[in-house]
């Protein structure tokens, strides 16, 4: 600094101190330092306007003034940085301490800071840390030995340093506790719930087996569907009929929920379709006698009546205990009233059925011919590096590769063709199997590529309708299943080459379907559906199994009501079955549904009777995708690095991971 400079700074700080020094002595009795904390380094001299005039201690013995804000100490600090570095680390303590008591100033000058500043954030605990690890753990699917990783820990300790992060074992023990809290909500959650329908399937990854089960309902003040994963449990031995209902019988019970469920839904595995119709509701008796079992057994048991008669009244009968105890007598579980998967069924129709199609000669010579130069292509794409770079150059997308359990894969492999033809031109596709040695395609199978690819997507649209989770009801399947057939033969009209294919898969859906589409229930379900009413279909026949059904129950539900409510004596009850039930709790709710206009969930509060069975009839799911989902998620976390996790550590941390809601 020049010696003009100098003098100059000292000019006007004599002039400031000599002007200001007889109000600063009346003023300074009266005034109040706005941040006691910083009167080691700064006096308050006094203020003006919207600032505070200090004085620099640290400056001494040259007198130095700045103004400072009223609700920051901003510049305090930056002439500590600035004229004393070598204290601002004592001005960083000063600062932090005064966080960790209660401000004495709140009737001073100086009004709360604005924004917060970082030295001044809350203090975190050890618990809200070790929560949101957890947290992490879980909702990122990681291992629990992720926090022992050197990496991990210097992120917490730079974040909030002093902190110490859990090791792998206290990881393992509050993900178990706070399953444990999970599953107490979630049973909380369902004991309040009428009506529960659940999904199952079985998956098998790394030589283990596990038995999933996803619970759906809908909330009675919003109508809108929930749904939580109940358990993934391993399954050790073999698939048999009667494991697998045992499995699903002890999963009912620990939540509480087996006289709820109104159905469960599964895929067409011969397991599960064996173990619902031995031990599954059915129309006419919960448990049905199985075949060639019980008639040898009445055939032995009426030889010599009067032998045993004798026996019994001369001594006691000696009985084998054991074989009375390992005698099966089908009464053993209790598992609801079963559905078979939609999408599972679409699916054996696309594939099974459809081939029945080949029956036409015409048809199986063009279909053979086309699929087989497609699957050229999409083994060439997807075996070799420079065919990707090919299709890419020539196509501007890659070519999608069908699987072999998911026949929506088949058509969306073909329809990428279809769609790369149409918007690249045959030109390209030709380039690009010229480039990579596989036979072309000619104008014939192009066109049949086309029509093939028309004709399936009514049928892959109601696998995506089918498959939804949370819009879709059971209410949705005849309406889809109706509209699919009516799509297929107005397809069939101008149909050139896939006439044949068209009538297979419409008598697949007529094999598979045919006792759906007429069963009463399931068209009441449609009905209650807001969306659909009576207007997916013209047949009269249809419309009144399900009216009758509606009506049926709408009286039931009222007869019920009525003997619920009342508390009169028992000559009372008795006869209480004469009594006639209001209209309006039945017909006249139900004729007053089908007239209103409004088509969306929210009408039937409106009609407080058809709600109940609407929501009682559409609780299924048509499909046991959600369950599928369930296990896409498992696989995440079992991967082949973590296939020794235990069993019950990685149900505990994918029941986390899928109901968060409850924890």
């Amino acid at each position: 600094m020049s010696v003009a400079e100098t003098q100059e700074n000292s000019s006007e700080v004599s002039q400031l101190s000599t002007s200001e020094e007889v109000g600063s002595q009346e003023d300074q009795p009266t005034l109040v330092h706005p941040w006691p904390y910083l009167e080691e380094f700064f006096e308050m001299v006094g203020c003006k306007n919207n600032s505070f005039r200090m004085r620099c201690k640290l400056c001494a013995p040259k007198y130095h003034e700045l103004m400072a804000f009223k609700n920051s100490p901003s510049n305090l600090k930056k002439h500590i940085e600035k004229k004393h570095p070598t204290r601002l680390e004592r001005y960083t303590q000063l600062t932090s301490a005064s966080l960790k008591r209660k401000s004495s100033t709140e009737g001073s000058l100086a009004p709360p800071s604005k924004q917060t500043k970082l030295w001044e954030t809350q203090r975190v605990s050890q618990a809200s840390v070790d929560k949101v690890v957890l947290k992490f753990i879980v909702q990122g699917l990681h291992p629990p030995h992720v926090v022992q990783q050197q990496g991990f820990i210097d992120l917490v300790q730079h974040l909030r340093p002093n902190t110490n992060v859990m090791t792998r074992n206290t990881v393992v023990n509050k993900v178990t506790k706070a399953s444990i809290e999970m599953r107490r909500k979630l049973k909380a959650a369902l004991s309040e719930i009428e009506f529960i329908a659940t999904t199952t399937d079985c998956w098998t990854a790394h030589r283990h087996s596990f038995i999933g089960v996803t619970a759906h309902w809908f909330n009675p003040q919003t109508l809108q569907r929930s749904c939580a994963a109940l358990a993934c449990k391993q399954l050790k031995g073999s698939h048999t009929f009667s494991a697998l209902a045992g499995a699903l019988n002890d999963i009912h019970t620990e939540f509480n929920i087996r006289e709820k469920i109104v159905r469960t839904t599964t895929d067409n595995g011969s397991n599960f379709l064996k173990a619902f119709r031995i031990y599954g509701q059915t129309d006419e008796n919960n448990n049905p006698e199985p075949v060639g079992e019980s008639d040898g057994e009445e055939d032995d048991g009426g030889q010599n009546d009067d032998d045993d008669e004798e026996e019994s009244v001369e001594g006691v009968e000696f009985v084998d205990a054991g074989a009375l105890l390992d005698e099966d007598d089908y009464l053993e579980y209790q598992l609801p009233k079963h559905h078979r998967c939609a999408c599972h069924l679409l699916n054996l129709v696309s594939t099974v059925d459809a081939l029945k199609a080949e029956v036409n000669p015409l048809y199986k010579r063009v279909s053979r011919s086309t699929f087989a130069k497609c699957s050229s292509l999409w083994n060439k794409s997807s075996r070799s590096t420079t065919a990707s770079e090919v299709i890419e150059d020539h196509c501007k997308l890659q070519f999608l590769r069908p699987v072999a359990t998911r026949w929506n894969s088949l058509f969306s492999a073909v329809e990428r063709i279809v769609r790369l033809t149409r918007e690249q031109g045959e030109g390209a596709l030709a380039a690009v199997c010229s480039e990579l040695d596989t036979p072309k395609f000619t104008p014939v199978e192009l066109a049949f590529l086309a029509e093939y690819a028309k004709t399936m997507s009514p049928v892959a649209k109601a696998l995506d309708v089918l498959q939804g989770e949370t819009s879709v009801q059971m209410g949705w399947l005849v309406p889809t299943i109706t509209l699919l057939r009516t799509k297929l033969q107005q397809l069939n009209i101008a149909s050139k080459f896939c006439e044949p294919l068209i009538a297979a898969l419409l008598s697949g859906l007529e094999k598979r379907f045919g006792e759906m589409l007429t069963d009463p229930e399931l068209i009441a379900a449609a009905i209650l559906v807001p969306k659909f009413k009576t207007c997916w279909t013209s047949d009269e026949n249809i419309f009144k199994l399900g009216l009758d059904y509606i009506r049926n129950h709408l009286d039931c539900q009222a007869e019920n009501h009525i003997s619920e409510g009342s508390q009169s004596s028992e000559e009372e009850d008795f006869f209480s079955s004469l009594k006639k039930t209001s209209p309006l709790e039945t017909t006249q709710q139900l004729d007053a549904y089908l007239g209103c206009p409004r088509d969306t969930v929210e009408v039937l509060k409106s009609f407080p009777a058809v709600c109940q069975l609407s929501l009682k009839l559409n609780m299924a799911l048509p499909a046991s995708a959600a369950c599928e989902r369930l296990f896409t998620v498992a696989g995440l976390i079992f991967r082949p690095k973590r296939a020794h996790t235990g069993s019950k550590n990685f149900e505990n941390q994918l029941l986390l991971r899928l109901n968060k809601a409850y924890w």
